[in-house]
């Protein structure tokens, strides 16, 4: 019981435990079930003594069959990774595929390390992460140079929404027929090939295709019309019809397929817009970060980052000091503690409200800086002061405490969140001054229907010359047509 209370940490159950240690125990009866130190003749004193130091040893201490395992395996990962880092960290990559909550904390240690990770591509990614050099794919080192560093090239697999069995389709055909020349000799070949729509938007927002000289807005303009023009052309061939695509030299045929399909043309979408749609896909910002121009300013107002806060865990986790001894900055100055004051600066991820027993609103808000995300608990106060400003893709500096707890993540309760710095906000703006009572019913049931966790853009009410703050919610191209349907085009708009 001791050494297992020992090895967990369990502040707790040591106490007892070293009690029992030192005066025995005995049972309700009076009969004694431990002697302990005392009865079998060591003074108090020593035995208190004996226990502190077994509690130290309990801090690294194993038998001789867990030492041995562990021993072995930590010197062959710490091997692999000295030798190999790569190989090692696209292994360790791979061992958490699709999981979307955990490879960013590997990207980031991929990054620390000084290995660089490259955006997924339709000619050149396999289905899980690979190493590549210049002059080399796949984790072979060009013998004329064997001083180049090896890449990371992300999984196909990794991509969200994008499946295992349709993945190995993709790459399957690549090897077997060769190199994809376009984005229509893709969805030509994959046609049969149980690659659905859901999959190729997601290729597509990834930054797969963007080898191919079509801009990711464009494709996604065009994607859907295309696969539904080869489908439509495979049934007519089904039906024995020949088209006049059919007809005519090879080199005919080839000139004839680069008009063969409609693009819906598009200047591409704005840095910020590329980078969201990389991070709902991939699960981090992998081509930049929205921070990344702020960090100067971010590194002198705060004073926690996320690194900290998984350090803060790591040593809990492996120490049975008392909480207030926490770990030391990198600078080696700062300490952190429970309760502390702290300023944290980043991005919001998502935001997940809840009501508590007393029907007060809270939230757990996922805000992500340079380094990873930590969780911000916002209860009610908090909550409504914030405003404007607790929506999605926001940059908001946080204070707030620190709750630093064993066996648990560490987290800010946040007493204040507001914005970080000047920033432009859109807002969704509904014009309702001549609207009728239908409408308005039908208004506020759109309202409450895409209002939710998952909130983008802020709402507000023209009423003549009056504009009123109306909540948020998460705003897309279709539900804009909705409000579009209900009050006419002219009276809904995005104003900053």
């Amino acid at each position: 019981m001791v050494r297992r209370a020992m090895g967990k940490k369990k502040l707790d159950v040591m106490a007892k435990e070293r009690e029992i240690f030192i005066n025995g125990q005995v049972d309700e009866e009076g009969n004694v079930v431990v002697p302990g130190c005392v009865r079998n003749g060591i003074d108090e004193k020593s035995a208190d003594k004996i226990f502190d130091e077994m509690a130290e040893f309990a801090k690294y201490a194993f038998n001789k069959s867990h030492a041995a395992c562990y021993a072995v395996i930590a010197y062959r990962t710490a091997y692999l990774k000295a030798y190999y880092p790569a190989e090692f960290m696209a292994a360790t990559l791979n061992s958490f595929l699709g999981n979307l909550d955990k490879i960013p904390q590997y990207i980031d240690e991929c990054k620390l390390m000084g290995i660089e990770i490259l955006k997924p591509e339709i000619n050149k990614s396999d289905g899980k992460f690979t190493t590549e050099y210049e002059k080399g794919l796949s984790g072979t080192v060009p013998e004329e140079d064997k001083t180049q560093k090896a890449k990371i090239r992300f999984g196909l697999g990794s991509i969200k929404n994008v499946g295992t069995t349709p993945v190995n389709n993709i790459v399957r055909e690549r090897q077997e027929n060769g190199p994809y020349k376009s984005f229509t000799d893709f969805c030509e070949r994959i046609a049969d090939e149980a690659v659905n729509k859901k999959c190729v938007e997601s290729l597509i927002k990834a930054g797969a295709f963007d080898e191919f000289e079509q801009t990711r807005s464009t494709l996604l303009a065009s994607f859907e019309g295309i696969m539904d023009s080869i489908q439509s052309g495979r049934k007519k061939g089904f039906d024995g019809q020949v088209s006049m695509f059919d007809l005519g030299s090879e080199e005919q045929k080839e000139e004839m397929n680069e008009i063969k399909y409609q693009f819906n043309e598009h200047e591409e979408m704005s840095n910020k817009e590329l980078l969201s749609i990389e991070k709902e896909m991939l699960g981090i910002y992998l081509s930049g970060h929205p921070l990344e121009k702020m960090r100067s300013q971010i590194e002198v107002q705060t004073t926690v980052n996320s690194i900290d806060l998984r350090a803060i865990e790591e040593q809990m986790s492996s120490s049975i000091e008392e909480p207030e001894m926490m770990m030391t900055r990198q600078s080696g100055k700062t300490k952190f503690k429970d309760g502390q004051t702290v300023k944290y600066a980043g991005i919001i991820g998502s935001i997940k409200k809840k009501y508590t027993k007393n029907n007060k609103i809270m939230a757990f808000v996922a805000i992500e800086d340079l380094y990873g995300t930590a969780e911000i608990i916002v209860f009610e106060n908090a909550y409504v002061n914030a405003g404007k400003s607790l929506v999605e893709e926001n940059i908001v500096m946080v204070e707030g405490r620190l709750s630093i707890r064993e066996d648990d993540v560490t987290t800010i309760i946040a007493n204040e969140i507001k914005d970080f710095g000047e920033q432009k906000h859109k807002i969704f703006t509904l014009d309702i001054t001549h609207a009728n009572e239908e409408q308005k019913e039908k208004l506020r049931g759109a309202l409450r229907y895409f209002s939710g966790d998952k909130n983008n853009m802020n709402v507000q009410i023209r009423i003549a010359d009056e504009l009123k703050p109306c909540g948020q919610l998460y705003l897309t191209d279709k539900i804009m047509t909705v409000f579009q349907d209900i009050l006419g085009e002219d009276k809904v708009m995005i104003l900053e």
